[in-house]
């Protein structure tokens, strides 16, 4: 399933994959996979990208269907 609340808070940050891939220290290979819903993320990686975007887990990975 496709992370469309990511992508929504990455770019609300004007932040592109790269830039928030470099601030987690991961690739961007693995940021576009995760928005593509192709990688399910550590949460160990999940933390990070809620901290660089200042949202909380439930606003960005969960599931509200």
């Amino acid at each position: 399933m496709k992370n469309l609340k990511l992508k929504a808070a990455r770019a609300a940050m004007d932040l592109s994959q790269e830039q928030l891939a470099d601030r987690c220290n991961v690739s961007r290979q693995t940021i576009s996979a995760i928005e593509k819903g192709d990688y399910n993320p550590t949460i160990n990686l999940c933390i990070a990208i809620c901290k660089v975007l200042g949202k909380t887990l439930d606003e960005l990975f969960w599931d509200n269907e």
